[in-house]
Parts: structure tokens; sequence; C-alpha cells
């Protein structure tokens, strides 16, 4: 009976259906499907060390069981450097086999008797299946690892979530404004403002938010030069205070609006 190829196994255990007929074969052969699940179990080991953060350097005899696995020999990992091979340690050109060896060498090694054959060549098939699997859920771990890090610091960059242009009032007739307000990864809120108008030659500028209709207002803090920003206040609901002040106040001690607006706008929502 023909097994199902070692390129085929490997997609299966990465997740790619199997046909109809490759099931049935799974279902009466032993080998397959002893081959299928070591591959699937490979594939989970692999994708849960994604998350794993740093790895530990593994103990020379586990290198020395890959080396015997492949058929390297015990002298060409020998010198490692902190667990890992190093060049000095891989075997020398004559030692390593070359892409065709493996085929010559099946080709020419004598067969006792034709049942043997079989078995002589799965091992070398899981070996073939396991690295095809090892190298695809290397590629699909460096894929989610790539798209899980963009998704991280996609998410932990600020938001905006309004933005509103500041007219000036009739006194401050040169001043501009813009005023943009953020939401960060925590769910803080802050009020990003720039302001046109050149420095007060007297007192300071504050910023305030203030409801539609005048009601009710709220200071957000002293705009010092011509850019700040500012935190809004957990109980403020930026649906009611929709208004963006900046004032020019007096030095004169008065915590409350001046009523001197140096520029004013509505937020628009995004």
């Amino acid at each position: 009976m023909p097994h199902l190829d070692a390129d085929r196994l490997s997609l299966i255990a990465l997740g790619e259906p199997a046909t109809d007929e490759e099931r049935a074969h799974l279902d009466a052969c032993d080998e397959c499907a002893l081959e299928l699940a070591e591959l699937e179990y490979t594939v989970i080991v692999g994708r849960s060390t994604v998350t794993v953060g740093d790895l530990e350097a593994p103990p020379e005899r586990v290198w020395a069981g890959i080396a015997d696995e492949l058929g390297l020999g015990a002298t060409g990992m020998t010198s490692t450097t902190g667990g890992m091979p190093t060049a000095g340690g891989m075997p020398t050109a004559g030692e390593m086999p070359t892409a065709g060896e493996p085929e010559r060498a099946e080709a020419a090694a004598p067969v006792a008797a034709d049942e043997e054959a079989p078995a002589a060549a799965a091992p070398a098939r899981r070996r073939r299946g396991i690295r095809v699997v090892f190298a695809l859920a290397a590629s699909i771990a460096l894929i989610v690892a790539v798209v899980g890090t963009w998704t991280l610091v996609r998410e932990t960059q600020p938001v905006e979530i309004a933005a509103a242009t500041l007219d000036a009032f009739p006194d401050h007739p040169d001043a501009s404004g813009t005023a943009v307000v953020v939401e960060k990864a925590d769910g803080a809120r802050q009020v990003e403002v720039d302001l046109d108008d050149g420095e007060p030659s007297d007192g300071f500028r504050e910023v305030w938010l203030i409801t539609e209709d005048a009601s009710a207002l709220v200071s957000l803090g002293v705009l010092e030069g011509s850019t700040g920003v500012f935190p809004v206040p957990d109980d403020i609901d930026l649906s009611e205070y929709v208004l963006v002040d900046v004032s020019q106040e007096p030095a004169d001690g008065d915590p409350t609006h001046s009523g001197d607006s140096i520029v004013r706008g509505e937020l628009g929502f995004a």
C-alpha cells in the first residue's frame, strides 16, 4: 500500500483539510496515522512557544540527540557556545552530506527483502516531514509575531476621538487655533491645544471645556507657550462639554473665567 507523501502529511498537520481518499488511507494505515500524530504534536509545541518570551538554551544532550536523529554524528555537535553549536563544532564539508547523497546512498544500500524497504524508508520520511513542519511552523510563528507586534503597537497608540477648529473672538482678530481630543490605551483622555496669537502681554491663558449652552465649564489648566496637552477629568462627559475655549486671564487670583475669550470651537467627533 503506497503511503501518503510526507509533504501532504505536513500540510495536514498544519491544518489543511485532508481529502476523502487521504482520510480513508489514514484510517487504514497505522504508520501514516502515527506519523501524522507526531507531526501534529510538533505543530502544537511549535505554536505554543510563540508567546513564551525568551527561551533558555537547551543542554548539550539535546543537540546530541538532534545530531543523532539527523545522522550528523556526535563529533559535529561537541563544540558549543551558550548551548548552541558553533561554526567550529559543526560537521566539516566532508562530513556534511550533500543534497543528492541521501538518494544515492539509499539506492546503493542493499535490501535484504522487499518488506524491509518500507521500514527503512519510514524514519527518513518522518524526519523529512518533521523538518517541513518545523520550517512551515517557524514561518507561521514569524508571521504571528510580526502581526501581534504590529497590533500591540497600534493598540497602544492614542486614538483621536474628536477635534475642533478654534475661531478668534473680536478682541483677538488675529488669533487662531486647533484642539484635538485623544484617548489612550488605558482609556484616559487628553486635549491637545495649539494656539497662534503671540505671547500675552499681561496675565496668562487658560484652557476650558464648556457646555454647548455655556451653563457649565471646567478649567483644564494654563496654556504655557503655543501648545499644551491637558488631561480630561474622568467625570466629564464630552458629549455635553463640547466647546473648547482659551481665555486671557489676569493675574488677580480669581479662578473663574475672565470673560475674555481668545478663541473657541466646538468639538466634532470621529
